[in-house]
């Protein structure tokens, strides 16, 4: 018999569009696969919902909080409902950048030196000499990217001491701690991995080329704002380490199912850990699911396999 699969999409983070499109890309490849789909908007009669329908599998397309942070992953632990992606821990791990890349530091990977401030900092001690302080000891350019977030939202490239408080700004409105990192060039990657419960696997590289130069919002959701290449055009020896990393980063952060590690691979051929997603995109630009048809799968097929992965464990 084919599961019974709700998909869980929209909310109210700032994500909620690329949820939206998410679920009903899920939602439309799991139904040609020969599954019962039902999508649902999370709201005051959802727990009411799930217990009453008792649907074999859970999948959450939501970004934000309410999708990521794994008070919803406790939830459906608690109701005994299986569900797609990463349990509370792996998805608390991941949803913090901060420490996630301590984490991954602590196993012997490389991630940008980096400081993440409160806003209270700012409220507090005087702004403008933390910001000299930061800006003194990392050196620009920086990025600047809300501590928990997603999307690219309220993330910025910082060259100099005037764009420095703009940028915080921006972050804070998407959360009320920064992370500041040295700026690493280099090619910038995108690395999924499956784990269908039989050892996880790296499927292959997706590297981006954003026209802009940075991949923001717009040039990860706006068709023809970026340049994709899978694989990527870098030697088979840094696509193989940038793997071995992602692997690495699913494992350590205690990740299942699915995950999008994303690395940034310098002039020398080292990868740079930046961070990992539990709930990657689905949408028609997103990198996920480019890395699955790169593969030579159909999203129909691997997303059923997934699904019934998640019924297993």
């Amino acid at each position: 018999m084919k599961p019974h699969v709700l998909i869980l999409a929209g909310g109210i983070s700032h994500e909620r569009d690329v949820s939206l499109k998410s679920g009903r890309r899920v939602a439309d490849a799991l139904t040609d696969a020969g599954a019962q789909v039902e999508i649902r908007e999370p709201d005051d009669e959802l727990i009411g919902h799930l217990m009453a329908s008792r649907p074999d599998v859970v999948w959450s397309t939501l970004h934000g909080s309410v999708g990521e942070d794994g008070s919803l992953q406790d939830l459906l632990r608690l109701a005994h409902i299986p569900f797609v992606g990463s349990d509370s821990d792996g998805a608390k791990l991941a949803w913090n950048k901060p420490a996630a890349k301590v984490i991954m530091k602590r196993h012997g990977v490389q991630t940008p030196d980096s400081i993440t401030l409160p806003k209270s900092t700012f409220r507090e001690l005087n702004a403008e000499a933390v910001l000299a302080l930061v800006a003194a000891e990392l050196a620009f350019p920086l990025v600047v990217k809300p501590a928990m977030s997603g999307s690219a939202q309220g993330v910025s490239k910082v060259e100099n001491a005037q764009q420095f408080a703009k940028a915080m700004v921006d972050a804070f409105v998407y959360c009320d701690h920064a992370l500041i990192e040295k700026f690493v060039a280099g090619t910038e990657l995108a690395i999924s991995v499956i784990d269908l419960g039989f050892g996880a696997r790296a499927l292959p590289a997706v590297e981006v080329e954003p026209f802009s130069g940075q991949f923001g919002y717009q040039e990860r959701y706006v068709p023809g704002e970026t340049n994709y290449y899978v694989p990527a055009r870098l030697r088979p020896t840094e696509l193989e380490r940038a793997a071995e990393l992602a692997l690495l980063a699913h494992s350590a952060l205690r990740l299942r199912h699915l995950s999008r590690v994303d690395i940034i691979v310098d002039h020398e051929g080292t990868p740079w850990f930046l961070e990992a997603n539990v709930t990657p995109g689905m949408t028609e630009t997103s990198l996920f699911p480019q890395a699955i048809l790169a593969e030579g799968e159909t999203l129909s097929e691997a997303y059923l396999s997934i699904a019934t992965a998640a019924i297993r464990s």
